[in-house]
């Protein structure tokens, strides 16, 4: 039997080979979503919508009105409901994003380390990721990204905050990768969806600054809501159009109960207490993160957003850890440059992590 060669260009994920490697009862270090509990007025709002009948048939292709006028009322920049699709999670969007912009033999442009699928996603498109290291700080620098523009590049991903490494990008950056995307006339996928979690300086979205940004957004991290599978991209209507007939054949519809609880949700109060709530519990796990490892010796940026730290670590760490039953993802899963390092996430409780800690603190000792 043989398969589409663009399956055989992509690997499983390293974040995935990890966890298939660890015991059931290890401390998990390596888990991209919040240990929180959906907020229960979310949750009501969906059994609402069920109950009412609103939840049991397919959806407009591109989302309900109210859920996409509620997301352009949302977003940083001026926005309106045609410009936005529901997708099924981020995931969805950045697949469709890739879909509609990158063609045959085209580059693109990626954070090296970045989110794993930015280079399965641009292979599946049957198109050439070009990585670009990072600064020391961990951010991307515009002038490397402009560097590695071609008369190929079709499009460039800037994460902010960032996966893995929580590094958020500062405004100045922001506006010059948006000049880049309008200067070049390449697209900006600009993948936001820790926008929320931002504890040093704030967050900014390119399309605040330029005109050839999608914007790639979801519910999943904002409201602890993985499982739902409700993401959005937002760019002007000629993309959704183009975006919607990729969208329409793979998934015809994002989750309907989803969609009616998070339009009902997505701008309340209670939202925004609910998820300060959230976003103070993680600071504060981020401080003994970047405090341990500091005691422990490993090097590590003090990370601005999302929920991730991403320290050098030396040979051999990662199965170390593994024996010990704490998990942690080698950093060369998010890319080469991410080699000699690791990915630690800190949306576990304060007691996993201190024992984490003390876990790493012996490997550290055995490994040197």
């Amino acid at each position: 039997m043989e398969f589409a060669k663009r399956t055989q260009e992509i690997r499983i994920s390293g974040i995935r080979r990890v966890f298939e490697a660890a015991d059931e009862d290890a401390v998990n270090l390596g888990l991209g979503q919040p240990d929180f509990d959906t907020p229960d007025h979310v949750k009501e709002a969906a059994v609402d919508a069920l109950r009412r009948g609103d939840a049991g048939g397919y959806t407009s292709n591109a989302g309900i009105h109210e859920l996409r006028r509620e997301i352009a009322r949302y977003v940083e920049f001026p926005a309106d409901a045609e410009e936005v699709l529901v997708t099924s999670g981020a995931s969805e969007g950045l697949h469709v994003a890739l879909q509609a912009h990158v063609d045959v033999g085209d580059e693109v442009v990626i954070p090296d380390p970045g989110f794993v699928s930015y280079d399965a996603l641009t292979k599946i498109a049957d198109a050439e990721p070009v990585p670009v290291p990072l600064r020391d700080d961990l951010t991307l620098d515009p002038e490397r990204v402009k560097e590695a523009l071609s008369d190929d590049t079709s499009a460039f991903v800037v994460n902010s905050p960032a996966n893995p490494t929580g590094a958020v990008q500062s405004e100045d950056d922001v506006r010059a990768f948006a000049e880049i995307a309008d200067d070049h006339d390449v697209t900006l996928v600009s993948d936001e969806v820790y926008d929320r979690y931002v504890y040093d300086g704030e967050h900014h979205s390119p399309a605040e600054y330029g005109d050839n940004v999608v914007t790639v957004n979801a519910a999943s991290k904002t409201l602890a809501a993985t499982g739902w599978r409700l993401g959005y991209v937002v760019a002007d209507e000629r993309r959704v159009d183009e975006m919607v007939k990729i969208h329409q054949y793979s998934q015809a519809c994002a989750n309907a109960a989803a969609q009616h609880a998070v339009a009902d949700t997505l701008n309340a109060e209670e939202t925004d207490r609910a998820v300060e709530e959230m976003k103070e519990e993680f600071q504060r796990r981020r401080d003994i993160v970047v405090d341990g490892l500091d005691d422990v010796g490993l090097s590590c940026p003090t990370p601005s957003g999302a929920f991730y730290a991403f320290p050098e670590a030396p040979e051999g760490f990662v199965d170390a850890c593994l024996e010990r039953d704490v998990v942690v993802v080698p950093g060369d899963a998010f890319g080469d440059c991410g080699d000699g390092h690791v990915r630690l996430s800190y949306a576990t409780s304060r007691d996993d992590i201190r024992t984490a800690l003390d876990v790493m603190e012996d490997v550290v000792a055995e490994l040197r």
